[in-house]
């Protein structure tokens, strides 16, 4: 079935997309991949329907969260091999359209400013290991996996894997990830630092928009600076940092959020933010 997502998040944009599903939920943006049948492989359409929709959820004031989930028994199984094949001579030209649609949608998910948080459901192989590694927050399933595979089918990684994951669990572990296609089950990838945390998996979707809803509602400009914070952190001096966060906390305080925040922890009463 066909969703007017971006009249969900603009009401000024009609295009429709076909292979995801998205909604806006009292802040929340929530973006569902929709290929379950072909457990949901990154396509064409699919690379440049998220582009689109990060887009929508980047100029849209009105959400302060986005939660990445998936339908049916897989997170994503990674790029769509059988596309692939049949880009026949145009494969290189095919694959490159695919790949930048994939990093405009990743890019534009990382560097806006409101929180990122994706809900694991099953297996994450490929494109679909670097799209979950972009969350602020992650939440995994207990039957889910994590594995690189792209050295088994002949390829290179991509989806800013090769960005994320050392910083995420080193250089080391990546290397190993990417070289052997080892195959994480949910706790390992808690346990080095890929998830968040592991839910049993009847409960990972609930879960995790529990989570989002709650940072969607809470103080935007406070999440949205932690966001720009971490994303600098390691490009900027000790010193250069700390001017940031100098400056981010007190245009924080000087905030009608934050001086509710802050009258509120005097008052010993939950913080009712706008």
């Amino acid at each position: 079935m066909q969703t007017d997502i971006k009249s969900a998040f603009n009401s000024e944009l009609k295009t429709q997309f076909e292979t995801i599903k998205c909604s806006n939920e009292d802040k929340l943006a929530i973006i569902t991949l929709n290929r379950p049948e072909d457990g949901n492989a990154v396509n064409l359409q699919m690379a440049a329907e998220l582009s689109e929709a990060a887009l929508a959820c980047e100029h849209d004031a009105s959400i302060s969260a986005v939660l990445i989930n998936a339908s049916g028994r897989f997170f994503c199984v990674g790029g769509d091999v059988k596309a692939m094949l049949g880009f026949g001579d145009k494969i290189k030209q095919q694959l490159k359209k695919m790949a930048d649609d994939l990093h405009q949608a990743i890019s534009t998910f990382a560097r806006m400013e409101s929180p990122i948080i994706i809900a694991v459901n099953g297996t994450a192989a490929g494109a679909g290991m670097s799209l979950a590694a972009i969350g602020d927050l992650v939440i995994a399933c207990e039957s889910a996996s994590f594995t690189m595979a792209y050295t088994k089918v002949g390829l290179s990684p991509d989806g800013s894997s090769s960005w994320y994951l050392p910083r995420l669990i080193g250089l080391r572990k990546t290397q190993e990830l990417m070289y052997t296609n080892r195959v994480l089950n949910a706790v390992e990838a808690e346990q080095w630092g890929l998830v968040t945390r592991v839910v049993p998996d009847t409960e990972v979707f609930a879960s995790a928009k529990d989570i989002a809803s709650n940072i969607a509602n809470g103080a935007s400009q406070s999440n949205r600076n932690v966001k720009k914070l971490l994303l600098q952190s390691s490009q900027n001096s000790l010193e250069t940092q700390m001017e940031i966060e100098a400056r981010y906390i007190s245009a924080c305080a000087g905030s009608a959020n934050g001086q509710e925040g802050i009258l509120a922890f005097t008052e010993k009463r939950k913080a009712e933010f706008k």
